[in-house]
């Protein structure tokens, strides 16, 4: 696929992986439409995990492959907090990659880092059982802790349809 197909892929992806963990979240009385939207989620992050490691192979190839590695992993159900750990740990590498190739703006990338960071930070604390029942996701603290990443994956998203990206330097 060309740059510009895996940009706009990656950016659809994104949107469509956020609406539908969203609704599978709020979806809890209805066990078989979340366990659907589960698959589809698991499906994107493996889109998400190819289309990114296509855009950010040239800047760094090794760290690329580990970040779709950690997008692999997320798509494998089973523990949640695992999922997201990895999922975290594969955007953090990504947006960094994003960043040191100047792929996109600077700011929207440093964004990215630092969100990405904060969150397999918190991850690990709540990991460590360090406030664990505040981290659920009926939790406001975990969607106040998510809302972050929610932003840049949308700003990313339509950066990524609108714009693609540029080139590694």
């Amino acid at each position: 696929m060309t740059r510009t197909a895996n940009a706009r892929l990656a950016g659809f992806t994104f949107l469509f992986y956020i609406v539908a963990g969203i609704t599978s979240l709020s979806l809890t009385a209805y066990p078989k439409v979340q366990s659907i939207l589960g698959i589809l989620t698991s499906l994107c992050a493996l889109v998400l995990g190819v289309t990114l490691l296509a855009l950010t192979r040239d800047e760094d190839p090794d760290l690329a492959l580990l970040a779709f590695g950690c997008r692999l992993i997320e798509a494998i159900p089973g523990d949640e907090n695992r999922s997201a750990l990895f999922f975290a740990v594969g955007s953090t590498i990504f947006a960094w990659l994003f960043l040191r190739g100047r792929m996109i703006p600077i700011w929207l990338a440093r964004f990215g880092v630092v969100v990405s960071v904060l969150l397999v930070l918190l991850l690990f604390i709540q990991r460590a059982g360090v406030y664990a029942s505040t981290f659920s996701m009926s939790s406001p603290i975990s969607w106040i802790v998510w809302f972050p990443m929610l932003i840049f994956e949308v700003t990313l998203a339509l950066w990524l349809i609108i714009k693609g990206t540029a080139r590694a330097s």
